[in-house]
């Protein structure tokens, strides 16, 4: 089989990854890349330290409203398709990468396999929630990650197009937690060198619920800088100037901001730290596969399977509602596996085999 993959943002980078190199063992894979996120840190280094295959076309596509950007993504992934002519298209998460790749492909007849399907928060507020509804009723194949994400497909009609294989990215995470952390590569907003800490918090927020204005930013920033050790935090570079800006007129000195991390460094940082903070819908997943505490900063659920044992809870961005939450304790049952055996590729490559 021939077969286009669309990738545009740093989790799809993760999940290609492990995608790619079980695909191309079979498989004609041509790799597109839509320029969702361009920066260095936020792209080019995935696809160096994670031995993604180099992109055969980047779109170069970033910024603008939601409409331009998902417009501008269908015109060129349709150019693409009428050139390769290939036997099927995947797509992985619910950005606007996916939903503009899913409607170029389904206009111009050709499969779509969609990676990470079924998911629902149960508000079309949040965009994300959007491109995978319509993703995953326009897709020939669902690939759910988990049996919650299986049943909401099923309520919703495409059992038949749906199957259970496990988180992808579970996939990433083991081989790199596996590997020994041997070159670092944090450096602060300035380019220095970051040692980390023996004992610190690990924090992410680029979510624009968080970080539309300094309010929220800040009652997220004062909760982890009273915590009784420093917390880390890779800014996303569009929350650069703000999240500087607040750390030094509130004087925290608690907090280490530093610029985005490549992957083996999050996955490591991930597993030493205390706990976690965060608005990522990844690093939470990530928390509950290293067994480390998660506070999520946002008003919904994303994924339901880690809201167990205080293992992950719900914050509002507000001090003291997250150091409530950072104060419970938690509690691991081993027995609980509900993100795989780690070889969801695999299960993704014997499912597109058996279905075409």
């Amino acid at each position: 089989m021939k077969i286009v993959t669309v990738v545009g943002a740093r989790p799809q980078f993760i999940k290609a990854a492990a995608g790619s190199r079980c695909i191309r063992k079979e498989h004609t894979e041509i790799l597109v890349h839509t320029g969702q996120h361009f920066d260095d840190n936020m792209s080019a280094v995935f696809f160096r330290e994670m031995g993604i295959p180099k992109p055969d076309y980047n779109l170069g596509i970033s910024g603008g409203t939601h409409a331009q950007m998902t417009g501008a993504m269908m015109i060129g992934v349709e150019e693409i398709l009428l050139k390769e002519k290939p036997d099927a298209l995947l797509v992985y998460g619910d950005t606007n990468s996916t939903l503009a790749a899913g409607l170029a492909a389904v206009k111009v007849h050709v499969p779509v396999m969609h990676v990470e399907a079924g998911l629902r928060l149960g508000t079309l507020d949040n965009p994300e929630e959007v491109n995978r509804i319509t993703t995953d009723h326009l897709a020939a194949v669902d690939f759910a990650p988990t049996q919650n994400a299986l049943k909401n497909l099923e309520r919703e009609g495409l059992a038949q197009r749906s199957c259970c294989v496990g988180n992808i990215m579970y996939d990433s995470f083991v081989e790199f937690r596996n590997r020994p952390w041997t070159d670092p590569h944090i450096l602060d907003l300035d380019g220095n060198t970051v040692n980390v800490p023996k004992k610190y918090y690990y924090m992410t927020c680029h979510r624009q619920e968080n970080t539309y204005s300094d309010e929220p930013l800040t009652q997220i920033l004062l909760a982890m800088d009273s915590l009784d050790a420093k917390t880390i935090y890779p800014v996303h570079p569009r929350n650069r100037e703000r999240a500087k800006r607040i750390c030094e007129q509130k004087k925290l000195g608690n907090i280490i901001l530093t610029q985005p991390l490549g992957y083996s460094d999050s996955v490591h940082l991930t597993t030493g730290a205390q706990k976690i903070v965060t608005d990522s819908g990844g690093l939470q997943c990530e928390a509950f596969y290293a067994g480390v505490q998660c506070v999520f900063i946002l008003d919904y659920v994303v994924w339901p399977e880690t809201m167990v044992g205080n293992r992950n809870q719900l914050a509002k961005p507000d001090k003291e509602d997250i150091l409530e939450k950072l104060s419970a304790k938690q509690h691991i049952d081993p027995a609980y596996q509900p993100f795989g055996d780690g070889h969801t590729a695999e299960k993704i490559c014997d499912v597109i085999r058996e279905k075409f």
